[in-house]
């Protein structure tokens, strides 16, 4: 039967019914064999080519998403819904699609043997909600976790074994647990913009390390300040140290040089008492065996920079106004916009700052601080993409340990909630009534694609692994998961490995919300646009 959408306008392409299916079916599953391989730590790379030669290796699930060029609309629906899922909570991008696919395959098969769409999507509505309460009696609590080092250093294991190399993601994990405990406040939301993410293409990945306070992307601008400095008072500012031009258009006139030479003096006496205030503070505070940094928002000029340099002073100009806001909770003290009332009170302490020179590159390391609320994690790497897949392989681990101490709970992971979510809706399924429980029973199966793809990537039997799973969760009644070294039966909190709870609970529910959606399509128009236009052209006319 023709289309509708032909009577309004025949030059409308109309994908209609089975095919419409098929084609939503075909793009989520399009989607999910390209992401499989990645899921877990025994998953393989991805390597993207950008047009210009550059390169980046990754199994970052949001990362190919974005970088790949996808103009199927169903798949761009799919990646977008995930990438949000990403942005949301840091991680779940490739269950997500897995996930998603595996709905839509699921329901391809009723579908074809008379089950209306309709059906389907309403058992997956009572699935959802059944398998997200489920999942509350599953979860973990973990009151204070904030405190706990050794949990905290278990999810974040998790989540980076599966972007990098074991040994390399054990050593990030006690920068990523370090980091977040420095920042974290009780009672308070977690700000992870405190932490920076520095980045040196210098010796090898694994020299990357945690850093209780700050390193800055510049250095000081005279070569006769002192480079490495101990005991040292920190003075944060916003003052201009520099010659400034009025704001409006104006001109001095003289008529003589004398005249010219006297406005020049006053200029210049301007700027030397706003330097010679902050020297007078350092002559007063500065004991025996301390020293004084200066780090300004603002420029200074050669002559004031000679000025500081004359009394010891290391000065960095045109300092970020992100990382004043992280000086300031790293060493502590107030950032000042005046060289009027200037006071000790002002000042924070780092217990050493030296700078460090790399090709044309300078950093400033700010180390030793007490009580640091703001601090760095510093990333080497021999090549650019290799920074790049530590930068995103650390941002999912922060997010990781953030979502913990934001949830007070913990899931057990090595695909021990789905499993036991399969076996919790085979039962839950003979309470339902009516076709909707095929529906159900669609949503059970899908469940168990984490598992299967975990033990596919690892090299294992899937039917064999599953059952494995399955028999031991069963006769045991503990949260039992699959390991991926050897192919048994785990208990993952004995081992370590844990989910985040927020990332369970979103994926589910992004999943299902999306598949039902794709279902519930029956056609498919390419027309609008030139619908738009034609009309537009007839009233020209």
């Amino acid at each position: 039967m023709a289309s509708h959408a032909k009577t309004v306008n025949p030059d409308a392409e109309v994908i209609a019914r089975d095919q419409a299916l098929s084609l939503n079916v075909a793009a989520a599953n399009g989607l999910q064999m390209v992401l499989r391989t990645n899921l877990g730590p025994r998953g393989t790379l991805k390597m993207l080519v950008g047009g210009a030669g550059q390169i980046k290796i990754t199994k970052d699930g949001k990362i190919l998403l974005y970088e790949m060029q996808i103009q199927h609309p169903t798949a761009m629906l799919i990646a977008r819904t995930a990438t949000a899922q990403d942005e949301i909570t840091g991680d779940g991008t490739t269950s997500a699609i897995l996930f998603c696919g595996e709905l839509m395959k699921q329901a391809e098969r009723f579908y074809m043997e008379g089950l209306h769409p309709r059906v389907i999507a309403d058992g997956y509505d009572k699935a959802k909600e059944h398998v997200l309460k489920f999942l509350d009696e599953f979860k973990n609590p973990v009151p204070e976790c904030l405190s706990d080092r050794e949990l905290l250093s278990a999810v974040a294991r998790t989540s980076l074994r599966t972007k990098l190399q074991p040994e390399l993601a054990d050593m990030l994990t006690d920068a990523v647990v370090g980091a977040v405990q420095c920042v974290a406040e009780p009672h308070k939301p977690i700000d992870l913009h405190m932490v920076e993410i520095m980045t040196m293409q210098h010796k090898l990945q694994s020299d990357s390390k945690f850093v209780k306070g700050l390193v800055l992307d510049h250095g000081a601008r005279h070569p006769d300040m002192p480079t490495y400095l101990e005991n040292c008072h920190i003075c944060i500012c916003n003052v201009s140290m520099e010659y400034e031009k009025s704001e409006n258009a104006s001109g001095f006139l003289y008529s003589s040089a004398e005249e010219r030479q006297k406005m020049v003096e006053s200029e210049r006496k301007f700027t030397d008492t706003k330097v010679a205030a902050f020297i007078e503070l350092k002559r007063k505070v500065c004991k025996e065996g301390q020293s004084f940094v200066l780090i300004n928002q603002k420029g200074i000029d050669p002559l004031s920079l000679d000025m500081l340099a004359k009394e010891g002073i290391f000065a960095a100009r045109r300092a970020k106004r992100r990382n004043m806001e992280r000086l300031a909770l790293a060493c502590g003290g107030v950032s000042v916009n005046s060289e009027i009332d200037l006071s000790e009170d002002v000042l924070g302490w780092a217990g050493k700052v030296y700078e460090e020179t790399l090709g044309d590159d300078k950093f400033t390391f700010v180390e030793d601080v007490k009580n640091a609320k703001s601090c760095s994690i510093l990333i080497k790497g021999p090549n650019s993409h290799t920074i790049e897949q530590l930068k995103d392989a650390v941002r999912d681990g922060l997010m990781a340990v953030k979502n913990t101490v934001d949830d007070q709970a913990v899931v057990a992971g090595a695909g021990a909630f789905e499993s036991a979510a399969y076996l919790e809706l085979s039962k839950f399924k003979h309470t339902v009534s009516g076709k909707a429980k095929l529906g159900v029973e669609a949503f059970a199966n899908a469940m168990l694609i984490i598992p299967k793809v975990l033990a596919e990537n690892s090299g294992f039997d899937v039917q064999d692994s599953i059952i494995k799973v399955q028999e031991g969760q069963e006769q045991s009644g503990q949260k039992l998961g699959l390991d991926v070294v050897t192919g048994e039966t785990i208990l993952p909190e004995a081992e370590g490995i844990w989910d985040n709870y927020c990332v369970k609970r979103q994926s589910i529910h992004l999943a299902t919300v999306l598949a039902s959606q794709l279902l519930l399509v029956d056609e498919i128009m390419k027309a609008g646009k030139k619908m738009g236009k034609d009309i537009m052209k007839e009233n020209e006319d």
